[in-house]
């Protein structure tokens, strides 16, 4: 079976797993404090500095941690894309705040300013008010137009979370995503190029935030006086030692990793175009600053789920990459609550169960990638 993905870890990699756990010293500790060090300069850059980082337990803790450090509350609006996993949403709802889902473009997957722009017009028409947040998604990896978006949040006082889960490595105009906005989140979920098991990042410019974030994430505590103060309640959101290590280790490889998927995104892209189901599929774009934790096409003639199962008879592993959030139960039954009608999200209602994220790792090779394509066209031309 050639898998939607796997993650790359080596001999050495669990070696020093291994002399952690065998240290004793497991818990949030040094080698935390070390890989945090470590992210802080690879997200900066020598314009703006390195950013203030927080390695917590996942990313869903990372954004329900950035939602609450913002002060983002009940009744507050905050704008989410349509197509992405529910962990984004569901975050939105932990802090009691109204997730209003918007629309995506088609061939990127995520929030243009364009549609932005309409969306807090829309809100502003039909509440009264400008959203308090955007929770934008830089979806597989693909990066936001940061900063456009920022110059229309700055115009209406809104905050701009960047949930960057598959996106570590990627660039907006020469700047790593997730520290652009006012507050950025991670994943280092196995699926992702690099991975702790589970975890999580958050990151931000302004220390502020970083403190309230590390306060919560550890129960509410903080060191005061030469002992510990409960400042508020809080969490146990905190990475562990032996996670770090893993992540320490791949973090000087992660650049290599996301040029060999760039290269496999465009093979990919060239050899889907020249097949005889090129007009049955359609591609995402190619785009300076990409770093490809997913490859997904759209078969908007096909159902997602048919083509998965006759694929993984195939020995080919596939996925749909992401949800649209429309189409989940408590969203569905409550549709009203979520989408402004003046602002529908039809792109990503469109892409609803036509979906095919196709297998892609660094480690994979040209034939592979050919052996996905072969496996694509058959069932295509077969009807199976």
């Amino acid at each position: 079976m050639l898998k939607i993905s796997r993650p790359n870890i080596s001999e050495q990699d669990i070696r020093e797993v291994v002399r952690v756990i065998e240290s004793g010293d497991l818990v949030q500790g040094q080698v935390c404090a070390q890989f945090e060090a470590d992210l802080s300069r690879y997200l900066g850059d020598v314009e703006r500095g390195d950013p203030h980082v927080a390695l917590v337990s996942s990313g869903t803790a990372a954004l329900h941690l950035a939602l609450l450090a913002l002060s983002v509350q009940r009744d507050d609006y905050v704008l989410v894309p349509n197509f992405t996993f529910p962990a984004t949403i569901n975050a939105i709802h932990l802090v009691g705040a109204l997730p209003i889902v918007v629309d995506v473009c088609p061939r990127r997957y995520v929030i243009t300013p364009d549609i932005f722009t309409q969306a807090v017009n829309s809100i502003i028409e039909v509440h009264g008010r400008p959203p308090r947040a955007l929770l934008l998604v830089h979806e597989f990896g693909c990066p936001v137009d940061m900063v456009s978006i920022l110059k229309i949040a700055d115009r209406h006082g809104i905050y701009v979370i960047e949930d960057a889960a598959c996106a570590l490595g990627a660039a907006d105009h020469g700047y790593k995503v997730g520290a652009i906005g006012h507050i950025g989140c991670f994943s280092f979920h196995p699926r992702k190029t690099l991975t702790t098991g589970e975890g999580g990042l958050v990151s931000t410019m302004n220390a502020d935030l970083i403190e309230r974030v590390r306060k919560l994430r550890n129960h509410g505590m903080a060191l005061e006086g030469g002992g510990i103060e409960f400042k508020e309640p809080g969490f146990n959101y905190r990475m562990t030692n032996f996670q770090a290590a893993l992540g320490l280790r791949q973090l000087a490889s992660l650049d290599s990793w996301i040029e060999r998927r760039r290269y496999l995104a465009n093979k990919y892209c060239e050899l889907i175009s020249s097949s005889p189901c090129a007009e049955l599929i359609s591609l995402p774009e190619i785009i300076d600053g990409h770093s490809w934790q997913t490859f997904m096409v759209v078969v908007p003639t096909r159902r997602s789920s048919d083509l998965i199962v006759s694929l993984k008879t195939m020995g080919i592993e596939c996925n749909i990459g992401a949800q649209v959030l429309t189409s989940i139960q408590y969203v569905r039954n409550n549709e009203d609550h979520y989408v402004l009608k003046s602002a529908d999200p039809v792109q990503s209602r469109m892409m609803q169960g036509h979906t095919l994220a196709l297998p892609l790792c660094e480690q994979y090779s040209d034939d592979d990638l050919k052996r996905v394509v072969e496996a694509l066209e058959f069932v295509l031309a077969s009807g199976t």
